[in-house]
């Protein structure tokens, strides 16, 4: 299996010269065109495999994994052009006399290393800008979804052929991976294995983009629509059963509108829930969140079940967990799942420094009005901040998605995701500069013309 890998890398690294040539910008849009062909082609297939692989409803399947993937290239083939063009850069004063600009060239040959909860499009969206940006790509798919994993490495190479790989695989084969010196790589999942993955590429000196998770709250104001937030709430939760890693992981309430909330929160996942629900991955972690429930119980808190569980389909109903401390694994871990701790407070202060004390969380989602959203804004850090909405900033196409800190590095989508996997290049040329008057010898001219320039910058 190594060989193969190392053969594989190798035979994608050989190529890099002549793609950048090859690959301009009319190259680059066709294998787009050829990749989003490739996909329409087989949208049913796809959805067959997510939902087996993950037990999601049929229309969610198509929703969160295939049509994320046609946008994005949709995207990406019309403003590529722009991308493409170098991006001048105006000289300031001691410059004068020169040109500048940031030319984006590919960086080569790039890794992705795809998760389990949604494994075609996250798999496939960074694909689509490490291409757009002129790079071949190896694609990690995870082996918790083993059905959508087999059909990405038929289906990928059939759509890029030359430009991308598939190796599919444990742990061993990401290791192995890991170890080749790639010229970028791209991890989506958890912080610990974020983690061995930043560890791996320093071997090589390898950049990285990190999209990880954590616990990413909700603030309730006081001044909150109780059931506008309650639809948004419950659908970041209701959507892949909460294994999403910009689901809402727990609730800072105003201690007065607790219940309100929850009676509000208890109708809509059963509306939304009714059809059913997309399953937890597996028995592991089907027990793991079985595991913090209990957990929380016998120190205290409460549990209130929002349905009905059926375990023989790993699929399991809501939960809104109140009374818990900070002793509770669920109050430390990120919950990845359908259940959602309420946590009562009395000022904005307190949910505030809950927030500072830990990890800086991938979002935190504000329901409320001006004064809310400001102190958010302007005394909490995270990679994004949702406004009366949940999940939507890791959609929307012209927003850089990211993390900070233990959340994440880097950037993804459109644009920012074309930037991530490109190199961009400062090119400047001398047009008719006047710092030739201050090259040795340093004579009295040099100087009395020096003392005259910091005169002049300060």
């Amino acid at each position: 299996m190594t060989n193969d890998i190392l053969q594989r890398f190798d035979g994608l690294r050989a190529g890099s010269a002549g793609r950048r040539k090859s690959l301009d910008l009319a190259a680059r849009r066709a294998a787009l065109a050829r990749l989003a062909q490739v996909i329409k082609s087989h949208r049913a297939e796809i959805t067959a495999a997510v939902m087996e692989d993950l037990g999601k409803p049929e229309v969610e399947a198509e929703l969160v994994e295939v049509l994320p993937v046609l946008a994005e290239i949709a995207h990406t083939r019309r403003h590529l052009r722009r991308w493409m063009r170098p991006r001048r850069v105006w000289p300031t004063l001691m410059m004068l006399g020169t040109q500048a600009a940031l030319h984006p060239e590919p960086k080569g040959v790039v890794l992705v290393i795809a998760p389990w909860n949604f494994p075609f499009v996250l798999a496939l969206s960074p694909v689509v800008t490490a291409i757009a940006a002129g790079n071949a790509v190896v694609v990690k798919p995870s082996e918790m979804a083993p059905a959508t994993s087999a059909l990405i490495a038929r289906l990928l190479p059939m759509a890029l052929p030359d430009l991308a790989e598939v190796v599919t695989g444990g742990p061993e084969v990401s290791q192995a991976l890991l170890a080749l010196p790639f010229d970028h790589i791209f991890f989506t999942g958890s912080t610990a294995v974020g983690k061995i993955v930043m560890t791996a590429a320093a071997q090589n000196l390898a950049p990285v983009t990190l999209e990880l998770g954590g616990k990413s709250p909700v603030v309730l104001g006081a001044d909150a629509d109780i059931a506008q937030a309650a639809k948004w709430i419950a659908w970041g939760k209701v959507v892949n059963a909460g294994q999403i890693c910009v689901a809402p992981d727990h609730v800072f309430v105003p201690d007065h509108l607790m219940e309100l909330l929850t009676d509000a929160l208890r109708t809509e996942w059963q509306r939304m829930a009714a059809a059913g629900t997309t399953a937890i991955v597996n028995e592991r972690h089907y027990a793991r969140l079985s595991g913090l429930l209990a957990d929380a119980s016998a120190k205290g808190a409460q549990v209130q079940p929002l349905g009905p569980d059926r375990p023989e389909m790993r699929q399991m109903a809501g939960r809104i967990v109140t009374a818990t401390t900070a002793d509770m694994a669920i109050s430390t871990e990120e919950i990845f799942g359908p259940l959602l701790p309420l946590i009562p407070y009395r000022d904005l202060a307190e949910p505030i420094a809950a927030i500072n004390a830990g990890p800086k969380p991938l979002t935190i989602y504000a329901f409320g009005g001006k004064d809310l959203v400001a102190r958010l804004r302007a005394e909490t850090s995270s990679g994004s901040l949702g406004i009366n909405l949940t999940i939507m900033p890791f959609i929307h196409q012209n927003l850089p998605f990211g993390g900070i800190g233990h959340s994440g590095m880097g950037a993804a989508h459109g644009k920012a995701g074309f930037d991530t996997f490109s190199h961009l290049k400062p090119v400047m040329q001398n047009r008719l500069t006047a710092l030739p008057l201050l090259f040795p010898p340093y004579t009295g001219r040099v100087k009395r013309l020096k003392n005259w320039v910091l005169r002049l910058m300060t």
